[in-house]
């Protein structure tokens, strides 16, 4: 007769979860039940992955004995490696989605209103299912009531730009049918990032004592006009390095290259300019060196809110209620420019909202925050 397959996070039917054990013939050696089993799909932008992960905690509350599941693009699946919540990491694609197609859920959460997201929910087998999903004419749709405040957020452009004060935190919970609470992001560096951020701030000269102020310089293709002209980044640079008592580290990622390069021209050895394609892990090690981060809503603006920096952050086309910086940082907009946010790729208005962005308030943020905040 077969044996019982054990019902233990450790078995994969593949090897010994310990060596010189048969789990099948003798038993669990060391049984951790797989409890609730839960589904998250989020596809959407890497910064959308990293603040998902506030809503962990929360879930783990609702759910103490579970095994949570989580379904990405590879580009964002690293952000989820270390995460003490998250015990299997798919990254999305053809065998992803056959392996998932064959098992069986307790719920399924998808946050993202997207076909491809909204098409996998409903083809996972789940007794429960939450967010979005799609009708029988490719339309994305709510699937339970939690989700009908998030899902008018994209019908309503009213509500969205200019009635709306809740955080993405907070109404993603509601989504998930969730009691809210504000928890950070989740990322966590392992032993060997630890090993190298250090040897790199020993290489280029940083020490803990110093001031350091990290520039994320740029932001997605998709949206190009969420980041500040270069101008606008030398003319930042110069007023603090007058300063002479901070230090400059410019971040970013692969499509950041050359303009960062650009901006480090202008300045040479008087600032540090950090790689930009060594991966999203080691991007995350530079982008955790500095106190501050100067950032538009991006990426990196996201990243340095899960590294808790304190973060200057500028909005123009994008909703600046909807990011919540957990009392580490000031969010710097315009309240009186009738055209912000938008959420336009092109701007019809000659891009007032980047040329009003006040730079003598971020350099005064800067001060106030090492006089005042950081003793």
């Amino acid at each position: 007769m077969p044996k019982q397959i054990p019902d233990c996070k450790r078995f994969s039917g593949y090897k010994p979860c310990f060596p010189d054990h048969n789990c099948w013939e003798d038993g669990c050696k060391d049984n951790i039940p797989t409890g609730t089993k839960i589904l998250i799909i989020n596809l959407d932008a890497m910064g959308d992955v990293l603040m998902t992960t506030a809503q962990l905690p929360s879930i783990k509350m609702k759910y103490p004995n579970s095994t949570i599941y989580w379904v990405t693009l590879k580009i964002a699946a690293p952000l989820l490696k270390h995460n003490e919540y998250i015990d299997h990491i798919f990254s999305y694609d053809a065998e992803s989605i056959l392996i998932l197609s064959q098992m069986e859920f307790d719920v399924v959460m998808n946050v993202d209103k997207s076909q491809r997201s909204g098409a996998l929910l409903n083809a996972v087998n789940a007794k429960e299912k939450l967010g979005f999903g799609i009708n029988k004419n490719g339309k994305i749709i709510p699937v339970n009531e939690g989700a009908y405040y998030n899902y008018q957020l994209g019908m309503d452009d009213n509500l969205k730009f200019k009635v709306n004060q809740r955080t993405g935190q907070d109404y993603l919970a509601e989504t998930f049918e969730l009691e809210y609470e504000k928890h950070d992001y989740v990322f966590n560096f392992n032993a060997e990032e630890k090993s190298f951020l250090t040897n790199y701030k020993n290489e280029t000269g940083i020490s803990n004592s110093d001031k350091v102020v990290g520039f994320n310089t740029g932001c997605s293709n998709l949206y190009p006009n969420k980041k500040m002209t270069i101008e606008q980044h030398i003319s930042l640079i110069e007023k603090l390095l007058d300063k002479k008592k901070y230090k400059i580290v410019l971040v970013g990622g692969p499509e950041d290259t050359e303009r960062n390069n650009e901006i480090y021209s202008h300045f040479k050895e008087k600032i540090i300019n950090t790689p930009t394609t060594h991966g999203v892990r080691r991007g995350a090690c530079y982008e955790s060196i500095p106190d501050i981060i100067i950032t538009g809503d991006s990426f990196g603006m996201h990243l340095a809110i899960a590294l808790k920096k304190y973060v200057i952050a500028w909005f123009g086309l994008s909703c600046w209620t909807e990011i919540d910086l957990y009392d580490r940082g000031v969010k710097l907009y315009e309240k009186d420019l009738f055209c912000s946010p938008c959420w336009k790729k092109v701007c019809p208005y000659d891009l007032e909202c980047i040329k009003m962005i006040d730079l003598d308030k971020m350099i005064s943020e800067v001060d106030n925050y090492f006089d005042n905040i950081k003793k």
